[in-house]
């Protein structure tokens, strides 16, 4: 079988009236990523050589949003159809390509649907994905003949009462040969109520030409679901979400609710995993075995090393965590912060750019800013290293087994040597050596006799 390329033609032109938004309906989300970006991954996925994205309303939006994708930008000034929007595409169409039409508004579409219905088209020059529905009132309706060959597509109001008993419909994602699509395309004509060119009318064309059509059809019926409203919007976020909870589960993680998960990037997990509800997960994110997470955290482009324990309402950004850490509740760890094996970090702490050595802990109310902390070290609740002058940050260095008081202040750039002692509520301003006890605060004064001032006018 001789491989031809695959060239993607993405529709994407329309204005999308019933989102009621400025924004062009396929920018958006599902999962935090415009609609269209799943359509444009999938077709990279594939292996497309060329990816055309017709575009009409929104142009400069669509171009800024999408700038990191390798896409060629097809114009379709004037709406005038599906047919007429491929039409636009016909000089980035060579006779040799296998032209994979999608829809920049249908993003659910599995890589291995799409698969099969190239490999579908291997033995003929037109393959349509179809899908069968339960209700396919309103859907174009797949006419085939007595031995099952497709003949035609007829849209909902103009078919018979005996076709619309057919329930299997068009999805209007195809796969066609160069040559022939150019071919049909240049016969399309607009005779029509709506005054379009119609590209299902390329499927009676081919059928007329005495074309085998090949068919296949998805594993699910949301995979070729379109939004045209933001409660179809709703519903696919939640088909998408459904999906990304499955496959953590198959992979090894337990969900105490797969409905009360939120998957918005890409999530790799070990077995025995632990997910309490209302998780968030964004970015690129890393769990190994054995972890636990509980209810309310988001966690977000970090690593999570095995039997690690992250407590209730915490964040994580751009994190590691080590082997059997713990994390909160009501912690938060910011970009460039890691913590080592067995590293804990309780309430209300948050750590910015730091590292926390072997067994070190930071139970409470504390922040830790561009700090280095060595192994076993225990800093103490309202800690605070002041990393920032108003203009540079500073380094903070604690050596190991050090014990730093409560409500301290170390004011960097500082280092607390190995062993040291720092007295509670200390304002540290300079070098700490090893086994030192540093103790810097005010003298107390106790005086007797003292009054209270009073309001004016209490006697």
């Amino acid at each position: 079988m001789t491989t031809t390329a695959i060239n993607a033609v993405i529709l994407a032109a329309g204005k999308g009236t019933r989102m009621r938004s400025a924004l062009p309906k396929v920018l958006h989300p599902v999962a935090q990523k415009p609609m269209v970006a799943h359509v444009i991954e999938s077709a990279q996925a594939l292996g497309a050589e060329r990816i055309n994205l017709v575009y009409g309303h929104g142009g400069e939006q669509l171009q800024t949003r999408l700038s990191d994708y390798a896409v060629d930008w097809v114009e379709q000034a004037e709406q005038l159809g599906t047919g007429h929007a491929v039409q636009q595409a016909i000089p980035q169409i060579n006779d040799q390509d296998t032209v994979l039409i999608l829809y920049g508004d249908v993003p659910l579409t599995r890589i291995e649907t799409l698969q099969a219905l190239l490999a579908a088209k291997a033995d003929s020059p037109f393959a349509l994905l179809t899908v069968t529905l339960p209700d396919p009132t309103g859907y174009g309706r797949i006419v085939r003949d007595s031995h099952g060959n497709i003949t035609g597509i007829v849209e909902h109001k103009d078919a018979t009462p005996e076709q619309h008993k057919i329930a299997e419909v068009n999805t209007g994602i195809m796969a066609v040969n160069g040559e022939a699509l150019k071919r049909w395309l240049s016969q399309l004509d607009s005779n029509n109520a709506q005054g379009e060119f119609y590209l299902t009318d390329i499927v009676a064309m081919a059928a007329a030409e005495g074309v085998a059509i090949a068919s296949s059809q998805p594993a699910q019926i949301s995979e070729v679901e379109g939004a045209n409203n933001r409660v179809q919007l709703a519903g696919l976020e939640r088909a998408y979400q459904q999906r990304q909870a499955e496959a953590l589960m198959m992979a090894g993680a337990t969900l105490l609710d797969p409905a009360r998960i939120d998957v918005r990037g890409n999530v790799t997990v070990g077995s025995d995993v632990v997910i309490d509800v209302n998780v968030v997960f964004e970015g690129q994110v890393t769990i190994e075995d054995g972890v636990v997470i509980e209810p309310n955290c988001i966690i977000r482009d970090s690593h999570i090393a095995a039997g690690a324990h992250i407590k209730a309402n915490s964040v994580l950004e751009g994190a590691k965590v080590g082997p059997a850490a713990q994390v909160g509740p009501f912690a938060r760890l910011r970009p460039g912060t890691e913590l080592a094996t067995g590293a804990a970090v309780g309430n209300f702490v948050e750590i910015k750019k730091s590292y926390l050595g072997k067994g070190a802990k930071a139970g409470h109310l504390t922040y830790l800013g561009d700090t280095h902390v060595g192994a076993e070290t225990n800093i103490g609740a309202g800690t605070i290293t002041c990393n920032y002058d108003g203009v540079n940050k500073h380094k903070t260095e604690i050596g190991s087994g050090a014990f730093i008081g409560s409500n301290s202040s170390l004011v960097a750039p500082v280092q607390i040597g190995d062993h040291a002692t720092i007295g509670a509520g200390s304002v540290i301003t300079s070098k700490v050596a090893a086994n030192e006890l540093a103790v810097a605060r005010g003298k107390q004064r106790n005086i007797a006799g003292w009054k209270r001032p009073v309001k004016k006018g209490d006697k």
